[in-house]
């Protein structure tokens, strides 16, 4: 399969990829053939002189290798081992897959393949029978420099929350664009950043393609970071509760019955009514949709209050509106676990410590 990645730009790497196996191992290349000169399937073939006898080598060269472009490399390479066995009177061929960059995640699966592999860094990893040299440098710098996508706005944090509620399952990018209320293309955008950064796995191709969180914690982690720096429309209020350690069941009880209802419990509030650890909460978070927090607060009873609110009334829409659900005990309308997680982020009083339990107990991330 001759590859894209050609001529000037690939010598320097074969030339380096040859001088390390040749210190390395103390082996001479008796041959070398590109891809011009090879019947098919490969992009380098070399032929070592070692104590063990003759060895072929069949290379696939690429620019950079992440998890997900091992399956066609390694097809290539398996598929001319296979078509050329026997013309080569049983001489060993040895696959190898070099690159200027190969990520951390895709050195794993050329180990577990079978294969070896080089790239710029110097890290080499070729084994064959008793020979093992395993070399292993931080991967270079990718060469081309790519701005990565911000995942953490709009339609794309859409995608985000409706990955974490994958609960590493597999799906295909139709069933998540459905989940997360986006298009395909938004999703398909998402899924290829979170490859490169090595949090999504894949299996299979084309219309079997299906991917898996594999990597929540950082995921989360991350959105957890960017959630902290967001500007959004809150106000304080206040609502008279007889009983300040029923505020949550106070307040569902005066609020609008509907099975679509546009406001939710957020933050301590709702994640100690799931995860009990505090013996109180004395602020209740709603998250409420643009433009309704007037007619909430009027349904609610509330009173603008500056100082001594109990009440925060918080302006969202897309992510943070996603997957909020009923509770059956209290009527009270949640919002997802992750966004409760999010809203713990804010250093207030013992939320820390309530959000490590949430993340333990609920999120299991």
């Amino acid at each position: 399969m001759p590859n894209e990645f050609f001529d000037q730009a690939r010598q320097p790497l074969i030339e380096g990829f040859i001088e390390s196996l040749q210190n390395a191992t103390g082996v001479k290349v008796l041959h070398r053939r590109h891809a011009a000169g090879i019947d098919r399937g490969v992009d380098l073939l070399l032929t070592l002189d070692t104590p063990d006898g003759n060895w072929d080598v069949a290379v696939e060269i690429k620019r950079a290798v992440y998890p997900r472009d091992i399956r066609d490399a390694l097809e290539a390479l398996q598929r001319y081992g296979a078509e050329n066995a026997e013309k080569r009177n049983a001489t060993t061929i040895i696959p190898m897959v070099i690159a200027e960059k190969i990520s951390q995640g895709a050195r794993e699966e050329l180990k577990n393949s079978g294969a070896g592999y080089y790239d710029a860094s110097g890290s080499l990893y070729f084994r064959h029978e008793r020979w093992l040299i395993n070399i292993d440098r931080p991967a270079a710098a990718s060469a081309r420099k790519t701005q990565r996508v911000p995942l953490f706005s709009g339609a794309k944090e859409m995608v985000v929350h409706a990955l974490l509620h994958s609960k590493g399952e597999w799906f295909t990018g139709l069933e998540l664009a459905e989940r997360s209320e986006t298009s395909v293309f938004t999703v398909s955008s998402v899924l290829q950043e979170l490859e490169l950064r090595e949090w999504v796995e894949s299996e299979g191709s084309g219309r079997l393609l299906r991917r898996r969180l594999c990597r929540a914690g950082d995921l989360l982690d991350a959105w957890a970071e960017a959630w902290q720096q967001r500007k959004e429309n809150r106000s304080n209020w206040y609502f008279f509760s007889s009983n300040p350690r029923q505020l949550l069941e106070n307040l569902a009880r005066k609020a609008p019955k509907s099975s679509s209802a546009s406001w939710a419990f957020t933050g301590a509030i709702a994640a100690n009514y799931l995860s009990p650890l505090l013996t109180q909460v004395d602020l209740a978070e709603l998250e409420t949709l643009p433009g309704t927090q007037a007619q909430l607060a009027d349904a609610l009873g509330l009173k603008p209050a500056e100082k001594g609110n109990n009440v925060v009334l918080i302006e969202r829409s897309g992510a943070g509106m996603l997957f909020r659900r009923r509770n059956p005990q209290s009527g009270a309308w949640l919002a997802s676990e992750f966004i409760q997680y999010l809203d713990l982020q804010d250093g207030r009083g013992r939320n820390a410590e309530l959000a490590t339990q949430l993340r333990h107990d609920i999120l299991k991330v």
